[in-house]
């Protein structure tokens, strides 16, 4: 069975901080942001704004034709609005569907990691139609006086149909995996368990910028390497690639190990800077915006974050 994507919408909040907005509050430029990062702006959830609040309005951007017979929701976040009822509950109850919903928790990875669950719950028969979604409000959980992590994140959502489809559309294959070894590199609201002896528990998003590039700009190459390989295809076969939107000499990194144009790369980052789980549904469909991805095109995805999570699939795009 072929299972794809049959619709997709995204959705970011109404606020939007510039880079010149942030040097106003910290010492930062926007000249020193966009050389280092490749972002211009982010979005920022208003105070009364929740996860739930994003994953519901882009859900509610889908034609509800589109929701007819979901009978499973995912949602990607490490922002939950709560420990429990779960993001998925509440878009669950607000949309009235029947269907089963829970949150999956692999951080900026997630949205791949749900995709990859959702395909094959209804590869299996379990599930029909899967609604998977990728939501954060990472700016509750950012340090705004830190302007080593400050400038990169921002909030928003995305949201995916997921139904069979005809030959040759769906997703080929799928490579994921975790290296808990590397938690203590990124994290947030992590205790003593995470934290190296002695540290107090943080709150806020805590990221060792050095170590996270150098597993990034290994893993993901890898990643994509296996997923296409896996699909039976070769690097050369890619139309487009979706990376996770973090940084953008991660992607230029990532270009070059592959020994693709760095050309063949969606990139989106200027306009929304990492979203975490919400960041590969809001660069695919800036590529489809775009006219960067066309129907019959074979895409990667490919996302890392936190956990340390990797995750990457492969797709011929359309229904």
């Amino acid at each position: 069975m072929n299972v794809g994507i049959t619709a997709l919408a995204t959705h970011l909040p109404a606020k939007r901080l510039s880079n010149d907005d942030l040097s106003k509050i910290m010492d930062t430029s926007d000249e020193w942001i966009y050389s280092r990062t490749g972002i211009k702006q982010r979005f920022v959830a208003a105070e009364h704004e929740y996860t739930s609040t994003l994953a519901i309005q882009t859900v509610a951007k889908l034609d509800p034709e589109a929701l007819k017979d979901v009978d499973l929701v995912i949602v990607a976040t490490a922002t939950p609005d709560a420990y429990f009822p779960s993001v998925a509950a509440l878009v669950q109850d607000h949309f009235k569907l029947k269907a089963a919903a829970f949150d999956l928790s692999a951080a900026c990875a997630g949205w791949v990691y749900a995709l990859n669950v959702g395909v094959s719950q209804i590869q299996s028969g379990i599930s029909r139609k899967a609604l998977v979604i990728g939501a954060e409000t990472l700016s509750k959980i950012t340090n705004w006086e830190d302007r080593t992590t400050a400038v990169l994140f921002g909030d928003g959502a995305g949201a995916a149909i997921l139904e069979e489809v005809p030959e040759p559309y769906g997703f080929k294959s799928f490579a994921w995996g975790t290296d808990g070894s590397g938690g203590k590199h990124l994290h947030a609201g992590a205790t003593s368990r995470v934290l190296p002896s002695g540290d107090p528990m943080q709150v806020h998003i805590v990221q060792n910028g050095r170590e996270v590039f150098k597993f990034a700009t290994r893993v993901i190459p890898e990643a994509i390497q296996v997923a296409v390989e896996k699909a039976g295809l070769r690097v050369e076969d890619l139309d487009r690639i979706v990376p996770h939107q973090a940084n953008a000499r991660i992607i230029e990194s990532a270009a070059d190990r592959l020994g693709l144009d760095i050309n063949k790369f969606v990139i989106s980052l200027h306009e929304h800077a990492n979203n975490s789980s919400a960041t590969i549904p809001l660069a695919l469909e800036y590529g489809v915006r775009e006219g960067l991805v066309h129907k019959g095109d074979t895409i990667a995805l490919a996302g890392f974050g936190g956990g340390l999570t990797w995750a990457s699939g492969v797709l011929v795009w359309g229904h």
